[in-house]
């Protein structure tokens, strides 16, 4: 009789270890290849394009989901300068749950990397999309298609190994083509 309590207690100990050991950025999403989900949201305070399913059809395009208040969005901020600058890709932002002037003092201070930015500012656009938290980017086909999700901020070595990648076989491809991505 005192072997169940010592098996049960071993049992939640494998489940536990083999939790702890998966990187918590991989979370299956059920959106990856499926049409991005239908919104539409007005421009960030300050600024003259909203968002909205319609302008993710048409050309590869990144979505950036990003709030002033997210110390990890500062974070990879840089990276999508650096990225506009080269017009390697567009990049939407989909801004979550943030105080209007904030969202517009971030931009203006830090640069605005966006092409639109919408403001989603009661998040209902954003659970939509499955967002687990800020920050997380999607890779979306021409189609409008979602083809990749990283949950967490992009460092170098993502946008390297995963995003660049895929947005130049993309450009190249049809959304067949394309093998479903998720990191």
């Amino acid at each position: 009789m005192f072997l169940v309590p010592v098996a049960a207690f071993a049992g939640l100990a494998v489940v536990f270890g083999t939790g702890l050991s998966r990187d918590p950025s991989i979370v299956p999403s059920p959106l990856i290849g499926k049409p991005v989900p239908t919104f539409g949201l007005p421009p960030v305070q300050g600024r003259k394009l909203g968002l909205s399913s319609a302008d993710l059809k048409g050309a590869v395009s990144l979505v950036n989901v990003f709030a002033s208040w997210c110390v990890a969005c500062r974070a990879e901020h840089p990276l999508w300068m650096r990225l506009k600058q080269e017009g390697i890709v567009p990049i939407h932002g989909l801004n979550y749950k943030d105080k209007p002037d904030d969202a517009e003092r971030w931009l203006d201070n830090l640069g605005d990397p966006y092409t639109r930015t919408g403001a989603d500012l009661d998040g209902r656009v954003a659970i939509d999309w499955g967002v687990y938290g800020v920050p997380e980017t999607y890779v979306i086909h021409r189609q409008g298609r979602i083809a990749f999700k990283q949950i967490g901020p992009v460092n170098q070595q993502i946008l390297d190994e995963a995003i660049l990648p895929l947005i130049a076989r993309l450009h190249g491809s049809r959304v067949s083509d394309a093998p479903p991505r998720e990191k």
